[in-house]
């Protein structure tokens, strides 16, 4: 029979409950019972606790999703611990707005479910509950304890791909805290009396803009290697200095991310880059050695110099994209993605424009050639790629300005992303400014005076038109005699 629980842990006595297994992307559950009292991990002994009184912090319930007070207050009256975590408590601790509202609470993912009616619960590894209130999502996860694995063996399962195999399981409120990524991100604030508890040291590392890893770092990096990008994405977004024990493993367990799924590496490039400090997250990604497991041609590309190309190209299209998040503008990932990959494209097509392949063809095989090797590392939906592939297309196109050309290709669906593009392409140096100025002229102006625009341009401009050629008479059908 299925334990819907975990009971109360206490120490010195055996505990039931539940461990996880995946095996060939199945999960198998199995109940489990184990000595609560084990060996102290000394790289992730936690502080004595400290209770922030609501008069020495700035966190206030007016700062706080409404939705996620509801969710707060009917597990209270239900008779259950429940708490604000993680990011969002960071966030309000530092004067920032954040972005989603979490809560953990020692209620079960079924008890949960039956308090609130609005609530599915997900997840395989590890069931939590998402309650929905329209398009705002609050997410509710039990405490989690450190996995069975760490407590009882010291050689960790290995499942043959450079990360270790872990179970989850339930627990209490410090071994919540235990399982965190970084002390900043263990901080509980407390429906109950407006408190905020810190057991990791998060309070003293959030005040020196410290961000540090609780455990051991390098074995928490091969528990899932996407905590390195944690670590670079939020070292950029806070502004934050990354703790000398933390940043230390990440250069040479790097490799590990070549492990992880295409898909989820996608998100987690999303992330990175839109999440408006896309510039500073780069330079730190180039720094530690990460940005080559993500886009390994561009990595090579950027080794090499044409006239500040494209070096300069690539960042200036993410402090693009900040300045649009900063005026709360839409962004495209098709452009960012366009403009990391441009540079292998250019160097692919002109090899083979070399070989005798004609323009736009060796632009169409480069463009493949380029995308198929980065799905490798970064699933790239088609939703996306499709987009990319025409803003690279356009840019030939918008070499043509004769005739009616510039009015249809104003028009088109892409013009202004492909537009864009080409002002960075100009500002790096690769083609004429005159260019780019023209375009953004002809934008401006009405339809008159954009017919004066065309006709001043040289004759020459363009590509020539390619001639046709006349076609060959065919000889008369000779004629039959009728016999008259």
């Amino acid at each position: 029979m299925r334990p819907q629980t975990i009971a109360r842990q206490q120490r010195g006595v055996i505990i039931p409950g539940i461990a996880y297994y995946t095996t060939n992307n199945k999960r198998t559950e199995m109940p489990i019972f184990w000595w609560r009292r084990h060996k102290a991990d000394p790289n992730t002994t936690p502080v004595a606790p400290v209770t922030i009184p609501r008069s020495e912090h700035a966190i206030s319930r007016s700062l706080i999703s409404e939705n996620a007070l509801k969710v707060l207050y009917r597990l209270k009256e239900a008779g259950y611990a429940a708490f604000l975590v993680g990011g969002c408590v960071r966030d309000l601790m530092l004067g920032r707005e954040p972005k989603d509202f979490d809560v953990v609470t020692e209620a079960t993912p079924e008890q949960i479910k039956e308090v609130f009616r609005n609530a599915r619960l997900i997840g395989r590894r590890f069931r939590l509950a998402h309650v929905h209130f329209g398009r705002e999502i609050i997410e509710v996860a039990t405490f989690r304890a450190k996995p069975l694995a760490t407590a009882e063996r010291d050689d960790d399962a290995d499942e043959g791909e450079g990360r270790l195999l872990r179970d989850n399981v339930f627990g209490t409120q410090e071994e919540d805290a235990l399982r965190r990524d970084f002390t900043v991100n263990s901080l509980y604030y407390n429906i109950r009396d407006f408190t905020v508890v810190d057991y990791m040291g998060g309070m003293q590392d959030l005040k020196k803009g410290i961000l540090r890893m609780i455990g051991d770092p390098a074995t928490r990096y091969r528990e899932d290697p996407v905590r390195m990008l944690r670590a670079i994405r939020f070292a950029a977004k806070l502004g934050f200095r990354i703790e000398p024990g933390t940043a230390a493993p990440i250069q040479e367990r790097g490799q590990l991310l070549l492990e992880v799924p295409p898909a989820r590496m996608f998100e987690e490039v999303i992330k990175l880059f839109h999440g408006g400090h896309a510039l500073a997250t780069f330079e730190l990604l180039r720094q530690y050695g990460l940005f080559r497991y993500l886009f390994p041609l561009t990595e090579d590309s950027l080794a090499t110099e044409e006239n500040n190309f494209p070096r300069v190209l690539v960042p200036e299209a993410l402090a693009n994209t900040d300045a649009r998040i900063a005026q709360d503008k839409p962004v495209n990932p098709a452009f960012m993605f366009a403009a990391f990959l441009w540079e292998p494209v250019r160097q692919e097509r002109q090899r083979l424009e070399a070989k005798g392949m004609n323009p736009h063809d060796a632009l169409q095989h480069a463009s493949e050639r380029v995308l198929r090797e980065q799905q490798r590392h970064i699933t790239i939906p088609k939703r996306f790629s499709m987009p990319m592939r025409e803003i690279w297309d356009m840019q030939s196109k918008l070499l043509r300005r004769h005739g009616k050309h510039a009015e249809r290709l104003i028009e088109h669906k892409r013009f202004r992303a492909a537009y864009d593009f080409l002002l960075l392409r100009a500002h790096a140096g690769e083609v004429d400014q005159e260019l780019a100025d023209w375009w953004t002229r002809f934008q401006e102006v009405n339809p008159d005076e954009r017919d004066g625009l065309v006709s001043a341009l040289a004759p020459q401009e363009g590509p020539a038109r390619r001639k046709r050629r006349p076609r060959k008479r065919r000889p008369a059908a000779a004629r039959v005699p009728d016999g008259s």
